[in-house]
């Protein structure tokens, strides 16, 4: 199966603006994304689930983050298939607009007190819509990067998109801490929820002045848009889907137990504020602004494959470690342990992910590939924070500890059985061997 991205040859600055583009909507969804999950941890289990004991309540508005994150294959699967037969960029748009429109109306919600059991029904079906439209969101924005990329810079400019992540959970993280200090009461999680309205309409106006990915229109000008993509790559590819599936745990799923959990964690161990994490994971963030960069570059020159074991090995080596830093309660070792796990867990894999992936696919049926296999990832690593409040509350911190390293062992095995498909290493290796081999 030829999957070649494209012999599109952008124009000069063109690759930029795309990536930058893709970057700022990525960034919008993930804030929106992100800030769920800061309240889910710190507010929800008592405002919306109306229950005095701090583990049950954790647990419930962990069920509902939860959801979020089981609606994103739909979302994934709707996205692939409609960037397949219709292209990428109008995906980008609509599932800007579901999730900033789903994230606004959660600022809006009333509580428990004050209409009851319709106070958690409705935050249930708003977060389903969330997980939709972030569903949507990542297939289309790598695409469209690494699309217009050069190839052998595709590594680099596939990592443009993915620093929206942290940049989108630096703003997160900004706005409680600011909202912290402006608000109080329900206006200090409610705040940042509101705000995503301008961010949304920042996006937007960002994201409409980019062009149609090159790579689906030569598929249209060539007539080769299937009718039912996302069925076609899932009969053909399903090996690669559940490959990208493992590949996927130690990035999402670590990051969620350092991020989400930890904030659950802090509290219940008696260690530490919620404060210590915020601080810990918003300089991880703002180191990952660069460190994407740099790893996704690196992976034009060495590899996907080197790039992305380091962060798994790392994750590996670092469950217990993490945790015994964090047990100490003293601020700077909380800050090192997530800013440790940010950047050399998450960031190296997470940086390739865009160019690896998108890479295993054929053009037209690509964003149906990536989608599946990416947001499959996320129905797992939707349940790990209540997982790991579970394994705390009958093992101690050992349990989630292990489970974090767990999941670098199992992205690792499949990483192992994953063809490389950086241009400038697989030429080295057609070369030695005296055969091509398209990447």
């Amino acid at each position: 199966m030829d999957t070649n991205i494209s012999t599109y040859s952008a124009p000069a600055g063109k690759p930029f603006k795309v990536a930058f583009a893709s970057m700022i909507g990525s960034a919008v969804e993930s804030y929106d994304f992100f800030i769920y999950g800061t309240a889910a941890a710190a507010w929800f289990g008592k405002i919306f689930f109306h229950t005095t004991e701090p583990i049950i309540g954790i647990l419930a508005s962990f069920a509902t983050l939860a959801i979020g994150f089981l609606m994103r294959p739909l979302g994934g699967y709707l996205a692939g298939h409609y960037g397949d037969r219709i292209g990428r960029k109008a995906v980008l748009f609509w599932s800007l607009v579901l999730m900033g429109g789903a994230t606004v109306l959660i600022g809006m919600l009333p509580t428990y007190d004050q209409v009851g059991v319709a106070a958690p029904i409705m935050l249930i079906l708003l977060r389903m819509l969330q997980g939709i439209g972030f569903g949507a969101e990542w297939g289309g924005a790598v695409l469209m990067a690494c699309e217009h990329a050069p190839a052998r810079r595709r590594g680099f400019f596939g990592a443009v998109p993915q620093v929206g992540i942290p940049m989108g959970l630096l703003l997160a993280n900004g706005a409680f801490l600011l909202s912290g200090s402006l608000f109080e009461g329900d206006w200090v999680w409610r705040m940042p929820f509101l705000l995503s309205f301008v961010m949304v309409a920042v996006g937007i106006f960002i994201r409409l002045g980019v062009d149609e990915s090159p790579a689906f229109e030569a598929v249209k000008a060539e007539n080769k848009v299937m009718k039912q993509p996302a069925l076609e790559v899932i009969r053909s590819d399903w090996r690669i889907i559940l490959k990208i599936v493992g590949l996927r745990l130690a990035e999402t799923g670590g990051y969620y137990i350092t991020t989400s959990f930890m904030l659950s964690y802090a509290v219940l161990a008696h260690v530490s504020t919620t404060r210590q994490i915020l601080w810990g994971t918003l300089i991880g963030s703002a180191i990952g602004l660069v460190s994407h960069l740099i790893y996704g570059a690196l992976s034009d020159k060495i590899g996907r494959r080197p790039v992305f074991m380091f962060g798994a090995l790392f994750t590996i080596a670092f469950g217990v470690p993490m945790f015994m830093l964090i047990n100490t309660g003293a601020g700077i070792m909380i800050v090192v342990a997530v800013s440790m796990s940010l950047l050399f867990s998450h960031d190296p894999i997470f940086a390739v992910e865009a160019s690896w992936f998108s890479e295993q696919f054929p053009a037209n049926v690509r964003s149906s590939g990536i989608s599946l296999g990416y947001n499959g990832a996320s129905v797992i690593a939707g349940l790990l924070p209540i997982a790991a409040t579970a394994m705390y509350g009958s093992f101690g911190w050992i349990g989630p500890a292990l489970m974090f390293s767990s999941l670098g062992v199992i992205s690792a095995c499949c990483a192992l059985s994953m063809r490389e498909t950086a241009p400038a290493v697989v030429d080295k290796q057609s070369a030695s061997s005296g055969r091509r081999i398209t990447a």
